[in-house]
């Protein structure tokens, strides 16, 4: 069968093929347009569309970047497609497939980056919709959405990591103009609907697959009375159902997230010592780092707020370590360990049969020491009792919590008198 086809010497992306002519002789093939007058082409009608709609001017090296990625992102489809070889109308292909990527860039373009996000959002929403069906269950609308928004969130971080890989772009890329953000929101869309081969010539789009699959990954629901999990058992069907695991789950969960008032006194208490500690020995620096620290913030950031390089944060966080440990071990010990959980009262964190070893393994100067700090005899009646100085004191002192911890967390605890 025999069909028409446009043909010019000068082809333009409104120059295209009505029809496809699969029995093209020789003679009639069309040659190949290479990349860059392929790319030059679309940088001309972009820049055309844009003007005529109106939009913000962008950069030509924004627009000649986008439009060489179509352009390489096209040349590597006819090249691998063997129906386009076969056919003969490479170059008709080309400024086909080039125009139907431009066409979608643009219409992400012009609805701008928000709007074009939320029409994409929308639109694979509605793809994947029906397949977000954890285990089979019947779920409202309002739960299906939850989980749609969880799928798609990680789809598109899906979507831009295969986006920088297909155009060979940094691993930290992130599109910022409004054309870079048109072409990512256009590529994932065409991303989602590649159709993957199944076997058997049966094809399904990729985002149907993910989709599946993030739904087989989903645990089964179950109704849980959080009243009941937070009150004590009262009845014998109460006490059934509190033995179940999920209920167990969700009561141990409650318990982790209750905040006990006394250990938020008693940690807002040692920040504050150890500040004025700090301050008292000159280290405005390290009362910055500590700050930081506490806002959870990440080394990097911490550099970039305090403007140190590497070498000046590790010779830091040194100086931190040091004064953090002379002052939990010699001028705020008791408050530490009292935070810790591990002051003298519960043998210093250790349980029965390590306290016994620990013991054991001390010198009996090292025994009197302690015998004398649990009895809360001052550092002069200490100094006294055991001919030291008070430094003397302090620094053995510092040894035998150093020894603590050891035996406190380690089951191997070996060390010689």
């Amino acid at each position: 069968m025999k069909t028409r086809y446009t043909n010019s010497s000068t082809p333009t992306l409104e120059a295209l093929p009505e029809c496809t002519d699969m029995n093209v002789r020789p003679s009639q093939q069309e040659s190949e347009m290479d990349r860059e007058t392929l790319a030059q082409e679309i940088v001309k009608q972009l820049q055309a569309q844009i003007q005529s709609e109106g939009g913000v001017k962008i950069s030509k090296a924004s627009v000649g970047t986008v439009a060489d990625r179509i352009a390489k992102e096209v040349e590597r489809i006819c090249r691998q497609s063997s129906r386009i070889q076969k056919s003969g109308q490479i170059r008709s292909w080309q400024l086909n497939l080039a125009r139907h990527r431009l066409q979608k860039c643009l219409t992400y373009y012009n609805l701008g980056s928000k709007q074009g996000r939320v029409e994409l959002h929308s639109t694979l929403g509605a793809i994947v919709y029906r397949y977000i069906t954890p285990m089979r269950q019947q779920l409202s609308f309002q739960a299906r959405y939850h989980l749609i928004e969880d799928f798609l969130q990680g789809f598109f971080m899906e979507s831009l990591k295969a986006f920088r890989r297909e155009t060979e772009l940094p691993e930290d890329y992130t599109p910022r103009t409004s054309l870079e953000v048109a072409e990512y929101l256009s590529f994932t869309e065409q991303y989602a609907r590649r159709r993957i081969n199944l076997g058997k010539s049966a094809t399904q789009q990729l985002i149907v697959l993910r989709a599946q699959a993030f739904s087989r990954r989903q645990p089964a629901e179950t109704t849980m009375d959080m009243e009941l999990a937070a009150e004590s058992p009262k009845s014998e069907d109460a006490q059934t159902q509190r033995r179940d695991p999920a209920m167990q789950q969700v009561r141990a969960s409650m318990v982790s997230q209750t905040t006990d008032p006394a250990l938020a006194v008693l940690r807002d208490r040692l920040i504050s010592e150890l500040i004025q500690y700090l301050e008292s020995q000159g280290q405005s620096d390290c009362i910055d780092y500590l700050t930081l620290k506490l806002q959870d913030l990440s080394a990097m950031e911490i550099d970039d707020v305090l403007g140190l390089s590497s070498r000046q944060r590790d010779y830091l966080q040194q100086r931190f370590k040091y004064h953090v440990e002379k002052f939990s071990r010699i001028h705020q010990w008791q408050l530490v360990h009292e935070w810790l959980g591990a002051d003298l009262d519960r043998k210093l964190g250790m349980n029965s049969q390590q306290w016994s070893a620990f013991w054991q393994k001390l010198t009996p100067q090292q025994q009197q020491l302690l015998q004398l700090k649990r009895d809360g005899a001052s550092l002069s009646a200490i100094a006294t009792a055991l001919k030291w100085t008070p430094k003397q004191v302090e620094k053995r002192w510092s040894q035998l919590l150093e020894l603590a911890w050891q035996a406190r967390n380690s089951s191997n605890f070996t060390q010689n008198r």
